[in-house]
């Protein structure tokens, strides 16, 4: 028999439906290929920058030169930006409607001057400049009053979105917050007025005294498959002190983050056989103070499944993968 399971957070149901269980071989994907060296088409390579707007940052050899070679790691514009940087907000009512200009940030964080397809494919260093990379854009878009709110997002596989083979991350800043983000600002508040406690702290703890749906733990980071899981293996990481905005991640912090986010990326790609995946940094507004009832944390989505038309219609997701099964394959462990 199903079982209907409730997200504490956004109080959406999700249908658990183990009779149309697949194991983890079962899902049908396109490979994503092995890249081989550098290419001259890509303009995420190094020797390329000309294909590409100038760059906002680079992290880069002294002797080096700005948009040129010398980088192993380069944050640029997006070609095609969903917002553009310049403009007024220029807010107006249409009776019942309400619009803005389209003015925000679209930048591209490459994550590697070489032709790599994944983010588990760098050296630990790396991926903690690419962390890194993500606070000091973040700090920075957080200066201009226009902006409310940024996220950093990745997309791997074609099936994901991703239109650039070469591994590489997104960050979107609005002028206004996205519903989803809202949403869970609003669950988690609601929660702390009656609990006095942060619900994700309460789930973190309760995922680690239960230990059934966890994936791993350090010192101060946890991975664990939600209980009402969207999706076959989807995966959330979050830090295990109460951290309300991304960007307050401290050089104490990012080596602990670079390497748990890679050690996840690692099983589920092993797991599943590379599959496409997205990735969000759910954070706090940058109009928001410190907030004692929401807590950061990341959602990876493997592309397993594809939302049909119950979903759209009704908002329930029909997940065929019990999220205690998943885990206990992310940690090597599951027995039929």
């Amino acid at each position: 028999m199903s079982d209907l399971r409730k997200d504490p957070v956004l109080g959406r149901w999700v249908i658990i439906a183990e009779e149309r269980a697949k194991r983890p071989s079962d899902f049908k994907m396109e490979p994503r290929p092995e890249p081989q060296g550098k290419s001259k088409l890509c303009p995420f390579c190094e020797g390329n920058e000309h294909l590409t707007p100038p760059e906002i940052i680079a992290f880069r050899k002294k002797e080096s030169k700005k948009n040129e070679k010398g980088w192993w790691l380069r944050v640029i514009p997006n070609k095609y930006p969903a917002l553009a940087i310049e403009g007024d907000i220029g807010k107006k009512g249409m009776g019942i409607y309400d619009k803005m200009n389209g003015i925000g940030a679209h930048e591209v964080i490459v994550e590697t001057n070489e032709h790599k397809s994944s983010l588990t494919q760098l050296a630990d260093l790396n991926i903690r400049d690419v962390v890194w990379a993500y606070r000091d854009r973040l700090v920075d878009l957080r200066r201009d009053n226009r902006f409310v709110y940024g996220l950093v997002f990745k997309n791997v596989g074609q099936a994901a979105g991703a239109s650039m083979e070469h591994t590489h991350s997104q960050l979107i800043v609005t002028p206004t917050i996205p519903s989803i983000p809202m949403r869970e600002m609003n669950g988690c508040s609601e929660f702390y007025k009656f609990r006095g406690r942060c619900l994700y702290c309460d789930m973190i703890e309760q995922e680690i005294d239960q230990g059934s749906r966890l994936v791993m733990e350090t010192a101060d980071f946890i991975a664990f498959t939600p209980f009402a899981s969207r999706f076959p293996f989807e995966t959330w990481v979050l830090p295990k002190g109460h951290k309300s905005h991304f960007e307050d991640v401290d050089n104490n912090e990012v080596d602990g983050l670079a390497f748990i986010l890679k050690s996840v990326l690692k099983r589920l790609e092993d797991t599943l056989c590379n599959p496409p995946y997205n990735y969000m940094i759910h954070t706090s507004p940058f109009d928001l103070g410190f907030l004692s009832y929401y807590h950061w944390h990341i959602e990876i989505i493997p592309r397993l499944t594809n939302v049909a038309g119950f979903e759209w219609g009704s908002g329930f997701y029909i997940n065929p993968v019990l999220p205690e099964n998943a885990a206990a394959h992310l940690r090597g462990e599951f027995q039929q």
